[in-house]
This record gives C-alpha cells, structure tokens and sequence, in this order.
C-alpha cells in the first residue's frame, strides 16, 4: 500500500494547482487533520457540479470517483454533501470553481 499524505496536504496542492491554472478552490470544510476524508465539490460557474471522494482500489492505488454521478446541480450536490457529513464529521469539503470542470488532482478519477 501506498504511504498517505495528510489531507490539509492535500488540499493546499490542490488549491495552489487551481491557483496556478487560473481556477478558485477554497475549503468549505475543515475536517480532521491527519486522515479525514476528503470530498472535492467542483462548480463549472454555469449551475452544474460534479462531486468527487477518493476511494482506494483493491491494491492500494488511490481513485476519485463520482458518487452522483457526472454533473449535477448544486442542490443535489449539497445535499449529498449534507449526508456524508452526518455519517463522518470529520471529513473535509474543498470547493473548485473551474469552468473546464477540472479537479487539480494526479490520481484517476472513474
């Protein structure tokens, strides 16, 4: 298994990546420090959103999936997000404004 990267980390390359590329990212939610889940809420600035969480596949690889699907709107992904905070306060929710719908992140998303 690959060694894991604390998500404040994380999210500070994620933002900076946006930064860089000409996009907004700011957290939403700050969850806990050193392993809490992260949930990435990404606004294409035209009413639709995509909602991705990392998962890990059989053999340790770290994915982005889309658990409601490609795009959504912001409701909908609220809501989800609502949800996923009941079940685990300590996750983290950080919020990318690209219009390319893009997430700023190495590993896969499926």
């Amino acid at each position: 298994m690959l060694p894991r990267i604390k998500t404040a980390i994380q999210i500070k390359a994620i933002i900076r990546r946006a930064e860089v590329a000409g996009a907004h990212a700011f957290l939403v939610r700050r969850g806990q420090e050193d392993a809490g889940a992260l949930f990435l809420k990404i606004s294409r600035l035209d009413g639709t959103f995509t909602v991705l969480n990392q998962a890990r596949r059989g053999d340790g690889e770290l994915i982005w999936t889309k658990p409601i699907g490609d795009s959504t709107d912001e409701a909908v992904a609220s809501k989800y997000l609502e949800k996923q905070l009941r079940f685990d306060p300590d996750i983290w929710i950080l919020e990318i404004e690209d219009r390319e719908g893009r997430a700023f992140v190495d590993e896969p998303v499926v």
